[in-house]
Parts: structure tokens; sequence; C-alpha cells
């Protein structure tokens, strides 16, 4: 299996040459069937080219369904048991895909929205704007396990805990590929901002990410900016030349972020050891973040007025909660000032 290449032919043929339980994760931004006809006029006039392209075109639903049944049954057979699929779609769609991947025996793990911040508006004024997108986030199966980088997500949040609505912008301006009249290349050509939060999600440096309907290569692009491989299958071949072109020019950023260094966790460690390493002395002291103190006892727990327990114990007790992470909670005094506990359990 060759990494890192677009496969130029038809994904229900190119995707059964692939080895079972071999790609990390897919991302699959299939055919939408949208079913328009007619021209489409903007207020002014103007016409509106839509997905008007011969690989959109389906004879009826029911041939699009076995169509999507065909290559969603492939990509579960390459899944590892540990991967995960990504599928986007609109209104026409999503509710189909959601169906055969339920009866398949896909998981859903979330429903994303991704809300265009700068969607078209709908030109006839007949129906709303359509301002969003779907899309499915599954493991293989109920109760397997799945690689999820929540804090490397939250720290791209700002520190807050991702939600399942995204704005993000559709694709426009240097990053839409053009052809040699200056027309977008491809219809419906992803953001790769969307594609870096996929990716970034619920992949490790090094994992295989596959696109069965690799269009211009975002997926490629952002895989190789990130670190991971990519294996993409697009049957357009001037769809497939510009990708090539674009993802050769790509250089791979390492980053805490690319590197996912926010997830890494540390080397498991008890409170008590750091006093048995003398990093905190039995009798120092502790300090909540509104600097009420904590004595620390020999055996390495906390006594602060009658109440005792572990650093976990007393920080939820403090704070009214069922549970508290203490590593978070506790503070000590340094020439800096307050810092978490959690420095020390690092140099220990």
């Amino acid at each position: 299996m060759k990494l890192d290449t677009i496969i130029c032919g038809d994904c229900l043929n190119e995707l059964k040459k692939i080895p079972e339980k071999s790609v990390d994760m897919i991302f699959a931004d299939p055919p939408y069937f949208m079913q328009t006809s007619g021209d489409l006029n903007r207020s002014d006039g103007t016409r509106f080219k839509g997905v008007q392209e011969t690989w959109d075109h389906f004879e009826d639903l029911h041939a699009y369904d076995n169509f999507c049944k065909s290559w969603l049954l492939e990509c579960r057979r390459l899944l590892k048991p540990k991967g995960s699929i990504w599928v986007i779609g609109s209104f026409q769609n999503i509710y189909r895909l959601g169906y055969l991947m339920q009866e398949m025996g896909f998981w859903i793990l979330n429903e994303v929205v991704w809300r265009k911040t700068n969607a078209p508006p709908n030109f006839m004024g007949t129906r709303l704007q359509s301002s969003h997108e779907t899309l499915l986030w599954c493991s293989p199966k109920k109760g397997s396990s799945y690689t999820f980088n929540y804090q490397t997500l939250k720290a791209l949040n700002g520190g807050k805990q991702e939600s399942s609505v995204w704005d993000i912008g559709i694709c426009i301006g240097p990053e839409r590929l053009k052809d040699k009249e200056g027309h977008k290349l491809h219809a419906t050509q992803k953001p790769e901002q969307l594609l870096q939060k996929i990716i970034l999600s619920c992949t490790k440096p090094g994992e295989i990410v596959l696109d069965p309907f690799m269009g211009t290569g975002t997926t490629g692009a952002v895989a190789k900016l990130l670190g991971r491989h990519f294996i993409g299958i697009e049957r357009e071949p001037k769809y497939v030349e510009a990708a090539r072109i674009r993802i050769s020019k790509i250089t791979p950023v390492l980053n805490e972020i690319s590197r996912l260094e926010k997830d890494k966790k540390p080397q498991k460690i008890l409170f008590k050891q750091l006093v048995k390493k003398g990093a905190l002395l039995a009798g120092d002291f502790l300090y909540t973040p509104n600097k009420k103190r904590a004595k620390i006892l020999p055996d390495g727990r906390l006594k602060a007025g009658r109440l005792t327990g572990s650093i976990h114990q007393l920080a939820a007790i403090l704070q009214n909660k069922t549970v508290a992470n203490g590593w978070d909670y506790w503070l000590i005094k340094t020439e800096k000032g307050f810092e978490s506990i959690d420095i020390l359990r690092k140099k220990v």
C-alpha cells in the first residue's frame, strides 16, 4: 500500500485494492445528489453555477443508496479497530447516509454542524438560506475505542471545550483552486480549516488518513501539513493533477498542536511521592485559587480546617463538586507567584 499518493480511478474499484484494517481515519465527501434542475440566478440576474457535474448525477434515490452502500462497506473494512470515519453531507443526502451507516453497524459519536459564516444567500428568496452542512463522526462499531484529542481541540478553541457547532467560512480567496479561465475548479472544495479540525481531533502524527473522494486534494494537503500520511482516490484526472501540484507545495508544520503535546498525559505519579521525594515537605502549605491554605500531612494528605483528605477529595469538597482534579486546583507559592502543583509532578 503506497502512502502519500492520489489514485486516479473509481473509488468503488480502488477501495477494494487497499488491505483491510489499514487506515486510521477516513474523511468522505461523497456526491450529494443535489438533484438541481434549470438555471440558478442571483437577484441581479447573473447565473449562479451550482453542482452540475456528472459525478453528482444518479438515476434515482435507489441508485444513490446502492452507490453509498458500496463505498461505505469498503470503508468499514479498511478502518482499523480504533479508527474513525467522518462523512459530510447536506440536507439532500446526510439523513440517508446516517441511516445506511447505522444499518451497517457504525456507531455515531457526534453530529457536527459546520455553520458557513459566509454562505451564499437563497437567490430567489423562496427558501431559507442554506447556511450549514452536517458531519457524522463514527467509530466502526458500538463500544470501539477511538482517538479523541480533547485538549488539542480545546486549545484551538481558546481554552474552551469544543462544541458540535463549527463556525468556518466556505473556501474562497487564494485557497480556492481556479481553472485557466479563472473559474472555481471544483464546485465543492472544502476549506482547509475544516479538515484541520477533523484531522487534529482524531489522529496522531504518522497515522494514515484516507479520502475516497479526494477532489482537489484538501484532505491530502492538510494531512501532509500536520505530519500525517494520506491516501486519496479521485476519478477526475483534472482534479488529480491539480491536487498533486497543490500537495507538492506543502511543507509540514510540526509544532505543539500538530504533535498533540496538549494531549500528552504526564507520567502517573501520586501526590505523596512528591513529599517522599522532597519536592514538597510535610508542614508545607498548598493554596486554593482564592488563596486559602491547606497543610500537607506526612502521609501525603491535606488538612484544611477540620477537613482532611487527598488533594482530589479536598478540591472537590471546597468546590462543592462530586469529583475534582487536585493537580489543576492546588497552587504553591514560588518566586514567580502562585503556580499549579502540576509543575512539581512534571519535574519529578
